[in-house]
């Protein structure tokens, strides 16, 4: 959500912020509705007097027991309150919608562009598998009877996907080495959190009103996270945080579920873009100071579990037209997969500013402090479970098949050294 006066003060940085987005002309519309609005205040106010001065007249009329002057000028008091309450609350409505559509504006050193091509490469890590015919993780999975996309098919549709076996192990075992790095090593306070939400909870971070056709809804008016940033961001909705408390650092592994439904034709198939699957969240909670170096802090500890894998993976600062709704600045993190020759998005993480605690009122006081301020927001994926798994299988893969289980995730699948085989 945006401040109006800031944008009243300052509109030339808001045009140019949302022009790098592809959104020029906005600022202007905003200002002809608040400047309505504000016109239409002051006649409510006007109106407001006038109305109280009906009220007296009012009284004297019932005084004079004078019932056909009261009457009267009660209608003519009644017909007030409605045309001016109407026209303002229409006014408001149109200038809050248009308000909440709007992205949040990019950071100043956010690289300017209009898509992927346009991002910044910031670093790269590791080495490349040197097998001479990488085999695609579904054929692996298929060829090893433990990944099954006819049966997932057959009870829910297309995008969806069943692991058995050693392969459902080495995901689980994946979903909890990560929670347990970033939990054990960096300071994240686990959580398991709702995954059904209200309309609020999901306005509050972004994904309503403009991405509702990506989202599950439910019979009962609620909806299924697309990410456990929604859940864990609003638990400081409408809070004061003491500005002594922060930062805060929340981690969850959840399932997460995604309609895609601007992704046709796209990912058809195996794992890499599915309705339904896990993912390890992390969100901080911080003040407006701190935000830019715990967004820094954040991208190292989701690249400590590609390191830690031994995944190869390099670091992308997007361009202001590629970032999400709701971020001011993102890095993605893209791992190597050898089937396809090419890095593929598996972490992104945004620094939202005051963003998201403006859509949903969640504000700091430092002890001594007689005002509040708006929180600033982060959130970055730590990893994508299914995505980190194709990674693991098609990095981590030999000759024949067999798929070598990471050193990091020994200790979580005792004596198993090889998916397809022990050695």
């Amino acid at each position: 959500m945006h401040d109006i006066k800031a944008i009243r003060d300052n509109p030339e940085a808001y045009e140019r912020a949302w022009g790098l987005k592809g959104l020029s002309g906005k600022t202007q519309a905003i200002l002809a509705l608040d400047e309505e609005l504000r016109r239409e205040q002051a006649l409510a106010q006007t109106a407001q007097a006038r109305r109280n001065e009906l009220s007296k007249q009012i009284g004297i009329a019932k005084s004079k027991k004078d019932e056909a002057e009261a009457e009267r000028l009660l209608q003519l008091r009644r017909d007030l309150e409605a045309a001016t309450s109407e026209i303002a609350t229409r006014t408001a409505e149109e200038l809050r919608d248009l308000l909440a559509a709007l992205p949040n504006m990019p950071a100043s050193d956010v690289p300017p562009g209009e898509d992927e091509h346009a991002n910044v490469e910031v670093r790269r890590w590791g080495e490349f598998n040197a097998i001479a015919s990488p085999r695609n993780h579904a054929d692996l999975g298929e060829a090893l009877g433990l990944m099954d996309f006819e049966a997932a098919a057959r009870m829910s549709g297309s995008r969806f996907v069943v692991l058995k076996g050693q392969l459902a192990r080495l995901e689980r075992a994946l979903g909890q080495f990560m929670l347990d790095l970033q939990t054990q090593q960096h300071g994240y306070t686990e959580v398991s959190p709702p995954l059904l939400v209200r309309d609020e909870a999901a306005f509050g971070t972004g994904q309503l009103p403009k991405f509702a056709e990506d989202l599950f809804h439910t019979t009962e008016g609620r909806w299924l996270i697309p990410t456990a940033e929604v859940s864990l961001t609003n638990l400081v909705r409408e809070q004061i945080t003491p500005e002594e408390a922060l930062p805060l650092r929340f981690a969850a592994l959840t399932p997460c579920f995604r309609s895609e439904a601007g992704a046709s034709g796209r990912d058809t198939r195996g794992m890499i873009r599915q309705h339904q699957f896990n993912k390890v969240e992390l969100v901080s909670i911080t003040t407006p100071e701190a935000s830019a170096d715990e967004h820094e802090r954040m991208v190292a500890c989701a690249e400590a579990v590609l390191k830690a894998l031994e995944l190869p993976f390099r670091t992308m600062l997007l361009c202001a037209g590629d970032m999400g709704f709701s971020a001011r600045k993102t890095y993605d993190l893209e791992v190597w997969l050898p089937s396809e020759g090419r890095y593929r998005e598996i972490s992104s993480l945004s620094d939202c500013g005051d963003f998201q605690a403006r859509r949903m009122d969640a504000r700091t006081k430092a002890a001594g402090d007689k005002g509040t301020r708006f929180v600033h927001t982060l959130n970055g994926s730590g990893l994508a479970v299914g995505r980190t798994l194709v990674a693991v299988m098609e990095t981590c893969q030999d000759e024949g098949g067999r798929i070598a289980v990471p050193r990091a995730l020994h200790p979580y699948l005792p004596g198993l050294t090889h998916i397809g085989g022990n050695a």
